[in-house]
């Protein structure tokens, strides 16, 4: 039990995929192309060393006891037959349809319900009235309009995600987080990634673009506009040094809700999952 209570609690500090696209997008938007393989393998590292310290940490406060000597006895190798294979490909399949349906179906609406909530719908209103100047404008060239009605757009969706629920609780952790070179819109999208960490690209790309789509080219807009970002003072809101930070505390905090409860269960107690929230954020924060 020790060792597996162990192995629960360091185990997301492991990259996984979905936190692939963030270092993907942060070390492409502030690295030059010589940097960014050694900074992607940085991250990974930077997981195994965390995991390798917090599991010696683990190991002399948590569940005392020594290890009991684990024995499996491995079954004969047999050539894999078509029904076998068929067999085992459905029931992973379903074990990952039955998560997708349930765990992070449920965050992910919770998540689109705190972002999309309340409406603005006099803000909107002002926003369609100045679209609908702007197409009705003969004076203006199409690639004009075009600009102007995304420029709009954009603001309208920054205005949104600031007001919303969601948005309101970014601005409330700015305390906590603007220590960390963080500002609200990082920390709308950090709590977004509570759900699913594949969540916080495309909540960045909602704030800064008002565009959740993965397409090149809202990439590209997505790009340009967090190099241009600024803070009120003028300072640029990511910076090389702000982006590091990002990755590290993508890495370490919070596992996503899946984990979460894939601990409380296998732990057989949901202390252990609070416990896992907790210390994660706090390591991350101190990191």
């Amino acid at each position: 039990r020790r060792s597996r209570l162990i192995t629960m609690l360091i185990l997301p500090m492991m990259s996984c995929s979905a936190r692939l696209p963030i270092y993907i997008m942060i070390t492409g938007t502030f690295f030059a192309l010589k940097y960014r393989s050694a900074i992607m393998i940085s991250m990974y590292v930077v997981g195994i060393l965390m995991a390798v310290i917090m599991s010696k940490i683990f190991s002399r406060f948590l569940e005392k006891g020594e290890d009991t000597p684990f024995v499996m006895e491995l079954p004969p190798y047999r050539m894999p037959t078509s029904k076998a294979i068929m067999r085992h490909m459905w029931s992973r399949a379903e074990q990952y349809l039955h998560k997708m349906g349930t765990t992070i179906l449920l965050a992910s609406i919770v998540i689109w319900f705190l972002s999309y909530f309340p409406r603005q719908g006099e803000a909107e209103a002002r926003k369609d009235a100045a679209v609908a100047l702007v197409e009705q404008r003969s004076d203006l060239s199409s690639e004009v309009k075009a600009d102007s009605v995304a420029q709009l757009e954009h603001e309208f969706a920054q205005y949104h995600q600031s007001n919303s629920w969601i948005g309101r609780m970014g601005h409330g952790l700015s305390p906590i987080i603007s220590p960390l070179g963080f500002d609200w819109k990082m920390g709308v999208s950090l709590l977004s990634g509570l759900g699913a960490k594949e969540v916080v690209v495309s909540t960045l790309g909602v704030i800064y673009t008002g565009d959740s789509s993965d397409g090149d080219e809202a990439k590209a807009r997505l790009v340009d506009r967090i190099k241009a970002d600024v803070r009120p003072d003028g300072s640029p809101s990511f910076t090389p040094l702000v982006g590091i930070a990002f990755m590290l505390f993508v890495l370490i905090y919070f596992p996503c809700t899946a984990t979460i409860i894939a601990i409380g269960r296998e732990s057989g107690s949901w202390k252990w999952s609070v416990f896992s929230i907790i210390y994660s954020c706090s390591l991350a924060w101190l990191v």
